[in-house]
């Protein structure tokens, strides 16, 4: 008898065991949903979303106004997108902002060309990386570049096709990526073209994107930012 009563004692005990966990089961589930909730709108998380780029910091987003208008004129004559020229200024050299405007590889200028791109790999002493033995003469002549089947562009018109010329190094660019794919939309192969290296097409193409999706933002504030430094 006192057995039955102890069983009966453990049942009930039990149950109400049971009975007051469901409701801290509810609680807790709840305050881990709203929780999440919260830590989803922490600029950490919202980082991580790929469709989500309106919180991407303000550093990654500004271009500086007075090369947008460059970036257009040599896009619309090499038919490529200039969010896309962009992209490739700001990770080549930081928007011209490096130290050095060579890489111990031995590219050079504003858009950190190989010689031998630049100049042409007709040219003899062209191989391997490309950096060849180009003298300066050779590297900036338009028709020397013209011989030797290079991408070098005088974009400014004063006989040279420099690329410590932003412009020319610009249009140089564009004249690059257009003939390696991207006038025919091909961007991704036009970035692997310029560097073969499957971060770095990574690192361009999330710029190119992100410039592009803001573009009309970029343009109207270099638009009022060149029109008020006139004044």
């Amino acid at each position: 008898m006192v057995n039955k009563k102890k069983q009966q004692l453990h049942m009930k005990l039990k149950l109400w065991l049971i009975i007051l966990l469901i409701p801290v089961s509810i609680a807790l589930y709840t305050t881990t949903i709203i929780m999440w909730q919260q830590l989803k709108e922490l600029p950490i998380i919202k980082k991580l979303g790929a469709e989500d780029m309106k919180d991407i910091p303000a550093f990654d987003i500004e271009i500086p106004n007075k090369y947008i208008p460059i970036y257009q004129k040599a896009a619309k004559k090499y038919n490529i997108p200039w969010t896309l020229l962009a992209a490739h200024h700001r990770i080549e050299t930081r928007f011209s902002t490096m130290k050095t405007l060579e890489s111990p590889v031995g590219a050079v200028g504003h858009m950190q060309f190989m010689p031998c791109t630049f100049v042409g790999w007709k040219h003899p002493s062209c191989k391997d990386l490309g950096k060849g033995n180009i003298q300066k003469k050779e590297l900036t002549d338009p028709k020397i570049i013209n011989s030797y089947g290079g991408y070098g562009v005088d974009a400014n018109g004063d006989g040279l096709a420099d690329p410590y010329n932003i412009e020319d190094a610009i249009y140089s660019a564009a004249n690059y990526l257009a003939a390696s794919g991207a006038a025919n939309g091909k961007i991704k192969k036009a970035v692997y073209h310029y560097n073969h290296d499957d971060e770095y097409v990574e690192n361009v193409l999330y710029y190119y994107k992100l410039y592009d999706k803001h573009k009309k933002e970029l343009v109207f504030n270099s638009k009022i930012a060149l029109e008020a430094s006139k004044k």
